[in-house]
């Protein structure tokens, strides 16, 4: 039987994968077995495959992992569905998508179960699109640039048609290449046809693609009204002529982000399946459940109006009037930069539009990967707390000598001069040895991409486009003369560039390393297949990835704003970027060498200059910081609604998003000044538990020595007064070990803040208080003082995890009121009444507060006059779990076994009331308005003592 090494060991790849478990990682014993049979299955057919080949191959697959997603959810009016649906429901499309990453796609098994996992809890947060009545949904996705993020709303898609969404509208970007892309993911991860030569699925053409063409996929009914051509997008005159039949099978658009063309979609539907509601007079449709999916959601999509309510900027207005134009609707935004979302007014009502797209029913993170060369990777990422730092990866050069040839700031008319940067040339020269060292590796019929990114201008960037055009043919050509002393130079230079900066970097990634030999055979053939594109509005050049999918594109794209977000480089490798921007998410989204470099990782790399490396680096530091917020605010269980977002700016004068997107967003200089941080996620383990209490009795046996406290005869509490600063973090916060996901609280950040500023002559003198609870409280000695333990249930909107404990807050309100004076409680709760004038409580009541709370409280504070609130807390809530995720004990359906177990010792919590500073530098935020009212939040605190 004739085949290549190539198809041989793809054969293998694909028929091992099969064998190995779907539910779980797979352990080496079955991976072995995989291999063994897979080898055995292929010999019988007369394929000879190399054992040693195969056994890499799938362990590189095998061993990728991916952390679960998390969100923030209100469930308020929703209805819980899926489980019962996924009873008696059919999923095939989803089935058969699922079947396409795996055998076509080749993801790792790990990452297409999470796909599956994280689907299913994006679907379940939606509605029931089966359900009767008016509902709406509207929700965020927040994943990273190149991550995969279309792969997963194309599963949610699949999903969604098989719970029954019939209209599913796909917004993909402005322009038309990357809604023609998106188009041509949905055909063959969706639809299976090439929506180029039919509408629908049962249509004579038969063009089956992807899933549609895979021998053992199912034949599904759907309809698309858009194509993947070019001028592939929705006009009402073809959906008029196509006939589809909307409502009886799944309809699936992609559209481009444009004002005219999502109107034009709006009146061929309400044309065709509207009706007047009697309530308002507005036409409307009320049986046709509506699943928007917007790609790049921050883009675009966000009102840039000065006067969002009464006035919305045009395509932020397009979009709510399609989607209030559906009695059942579910909207969903896709975006690794959230930075504009979350500056969208919740509070935002148009008689018409109805609400903005504030993602007020959840906000979900997704992880990346292990085996995704993201931001973190490439740039390192100095992390805080416990968890290590991570080094950046070896490859990245820098970039010191094009001032000359296309400097920062030059015109539309700029001529490039007649040479290339020697970087450029390296550059160049390092895209052909990784073109020829993947074909050493096998990856022969594969796409390879290189990105030269250096001017928004299409006429310079035409310019570069045909220097370095002249370039590769030159090389070429030297290549080609057997007998030159120029092949004899260029192949030296090659061979000193693969020895010096490859062979060590491939060694440092433990990578699959090559001797020059292996390299030097490909090379001649490699830049043969290299091509030079222009990709922008005036080039007539397109990528024709799709198109030469069987042999593999090779290409140098020359560009810029097109390149620039969405649009997808395959195989990029090699990038040379100069383009500054002056926002976070412009700048993150141009990284188009973020994602998956399976088995050439080693092989990337990214030439730029320091500038942009630092402020990656500094995007990196803030964007971790807002996932992580995200992330531990979905353990306490806030809502959208209630949560603060922040996002850190730069230090090197970048924006965060563009102005007109954060209209809705405060700048703030914070630090702890004014701020009430408080401890409310607890790790168990032992360590931790007896280090944190250890930590008390010895910080309280050092405040007796100090002074003599001051006992509460009612509740047993304890106060010590006049304590210095260094006593508080040399005595407690210095050793005080917090959960890792509990980041709004890092001891060693709060440590240095107070040091900085007992520099500057503030909080020199503390009041420190050991909260008891006295009678009632279970009695224990803390360095000789009888105190009643604290009692925190478990957060009723937080999900029980095995090794963590989650309290809805730590503070009781009227602790914080303990070491002011009378006047100063007379002015604090003055300046409460006025915070809450005009605002209501969830009841719908005039909030009218009689306890002084938040920031109007800690404003009267003087700069040295910091309070610290300790919180011995019951260990026995521990095992009191309010719901019973383990089956219940045999013959005991009353008795459920508990998650956690009761910690060995007291639970240490802590709050720091701290005062406004006068003197401390700051760092410095936007905030959404929700972080801005938050402290003007007047809910009542259930206090459980």
């Amino acid at each position: 039987m004739s085949t290549t090494p190539e198809d041989s060991l793809e054969k293998a790849e694909q028929t091992a994968v099969m064998l190995l478990p779907g539910d779980r990682q797979a352990t080496p014993a079955e991976v072995d077995f995989a291999v063994n049979t897979a080898v055995s299955i292929l010999a019988a057919q007369g394929i000879t495959v190399e054992r040693g080949q195969v056994r890499k191959v799938l362990e590189a697959r095998a061993s990728v992992f991916q952390a679960d997603s998390s969100a923030m959810k209100d469930d308020e009016g929703h209805l819980p569905w899926l489980a019962d649906a996924k009873a008696d429901r059919k999923w095939d499309f989803w089935d058969r998508y699922r079947r396409y990453l795996l055998s076509v796609a080749k993801l790792p098994p790990q990452v297409v179960r999470r796909l599956d996992q994280s689907t299913d809890d994006v679907l379940g947060e939606l509605e029931d699109p089966q359900r009767d009545g008016t509902w709406r949904r509207t929700g965020l996705v927040i994943g990273q640039v190149q991550s995969g993020k279309t792969g997963q709303f194309i599963g949610l898609a699949a999903k969604a048609a098989d719970a029954g969404y019939r209209l599913i509208v796909v917004f993909a970007g402005i322009h038309n290449d990357l809604r023609s892309q998106t188009q041509l993911r949905i055909d063959e991860g969706l639809l299976g046809f090439d929506t180029q030569y039919q509408f629908r699925s049962d249509d004579d053409a038969h063009r089956h693609i992807g899933v549609g063409a895979m021998s053992h996929g199912k034949r599904l009914k759907a309809a698309s009204l858009t194509t993947s051509h070019e001028k592939g997008d929705f006009a009402r005159k073809t959906a008029v002529s196509a006939n589809v039949p909307v409502g009886s099978v799944p309809v699936v658009l992609v559209v481009k982000k444009n004002r005219r063309i999502i109107d034009n979609l709006r009146d061929w539907v309400i044309d065709n399946h509207g009706v007047e509601d009697p309530e308002t007079g507005r036409m409307v449709v009320p049986d046709l459940p509506l699943f928007v999916i917007d790609d790049e959601a921050d883009n675009a999509g966000v009102n840039t109006s000065k006067d969002p309510d009464t006035n919305p900027s045009a395509i932020n207005k397009a979009i709510r009037r399609l989607v209030n134009s559906f009695t059942k609707a579910s909207y969903v935004g896709y975006t690794a930069t959230p930075f504009a979302n979350i500056y969208i007014n919740p509070g935002t009502e148009h008689d018409e539009l109805g609400p903005d797209l504030f993602p007020e029913s959840f906000i979900r993170t997704l992880r990346a990967p292990s085996n995704y060369l993201g931001p973190e990777r490439l740039f390192g990422l100095q992390t805080d707390g416990d968890e290590e730092d991570i080094e950046p990866l070896p490859l990245i050069k820098h970039i010191k000598d094009t001032d000359l040839w296309v400097p920062d700031k030059h015109k539309s008319y700029h001529r490039v001069p007649d040479f290339l940067p020697e970087s450029l040339q390296r550059a160049i020269r390092s895209f052909a040895l990784t073109c020829a060292a993947r074909r050493a590796r096998g990856q022969v019929a594969v796409h390879n991409s290189m990105l030269v990114h250096v001017t928004r201008f299409t006429a310079v960037q035409q310019q570069v486009r045909d220097q370095i055009d002249a370039h590769v043919r030159l090389l070429f050509d030297v290549l080609q003369d057997r007998f030159s002393s120029a092949r004899e130079e260029l192949e030296e230079e090659l061979r000193q560039l693969w020895d010096e900066d490859f062979v060590p970097c491939t060694e440092d990634m433990n990578g699959d390393r090559l001797d020059w030999e292996d390299v030097e055979l490909h090379l001649h053939a490699a830049l043969a297949k290299v091509t030079v594109m222009a990709v922008n509005g005036a080039a007539k050049d397109a990528l024709q990835y799709y198109e030469r999918r069987e042999t593999g594109l090779s290409v140098i794209a020359v560009g810029g704003e097109k390149l620039s977000r969405g649009l997808t480089l395959e195989g990029l490798s090699v990038s040379y970027y100069l383009r500054a921007s002056k926002t976070y998410d412009t700048l993150l989204q141009m990284g188009r060498w973020f994602g998956y470099r399976p088995r050439y990782e080693d092989l990337c790399r990214l030439y730029t200059t320091r500038t942009l490396q630092r402020q990656y680096a500094e995007i990196t530091a803030a964007t971790d910081e807002l996932r992580r917020d995200v992330e531990e605010m979905s353990a306490v269980g806030l809502t959208p609604r209630e949560y603060g977002l922040k996002v850190r700016t730069s230090s090197l004068g970048l924006g965060i998003t563009a102005s007109n997107k954060m209209r809705q967003g405060t700048r703030v200089r914070l630090s702890y000044s004014g701020e009430l941080p408080e401890t409310t996620i607890f790790d168990l383990s032992e360590k931790t538990v007896r280090n944190n209490y250890e930590l008390l009795e010895s910080f309280v046996a050092r405040l007796d020595a100090l002074s003599s406290g001051k006992v509460d005869k009612r509740s047993g509490s304890i106060t010590w007064s006049g304590v210095s600063a260094s006593d508080v973090t040399e005595g407690f916060l210095d050793f005080y070990l917090t959960d890792r996901q509990a980041q709004r609280v890092r001891p060693a950040f709060i440590a240095e803040y107070v040091r900085q500023c007992a520099k500057q002559g503030e909080l020199g003198n503390w009041t420190i208080r050991l909260a008891s609870r006295l009678p009632g409280g279970k009695k224990v000695g803390i360095a000789g003082h009888s105190v009643g333990l604290i009692t925190r249930g478990h957060s009723k909107a937080s999900d029980i995890v095995r090794g963590r404990y989650t309290i809805k807050r730590v503070l009781s309100p009227t602790d914080e009121l303990c070491d002011l004076t009378d006047e100063q409680k007379k002015r604090a709760r003055e300046a409460t009444k006025e915070a809450a004038k005009g605002k209501l409580n969830r009841k719908g009541e005039a909030l009218d507060p009689d306890t002084p709370r938040g920031r109007p409280l800690r404003h009267q504070r003087r700069p040295d006059q910091p309070l610290l609130l300790l919180y011995p807390l019951s260990p026995a809530e521990v095992a009191k779990s309010p719901e019973a995720p383990e089956p219940a004990a045999p013959g005991n359906p009353e008795q459920a076994a508990p998650v956690n177990p009761e910690p060995p010792a007291p639970l240490v919590g802590f709050a720091i009331s701290f005062p406004f500073s006068h003197q401390q530098l700051k760092t410095e935020y936007v905030v959404n308005d929700i972080w801005f009212k938050q402290d003007m939040e007047f809910d009542d605190f259930e206090d459980e003592e």
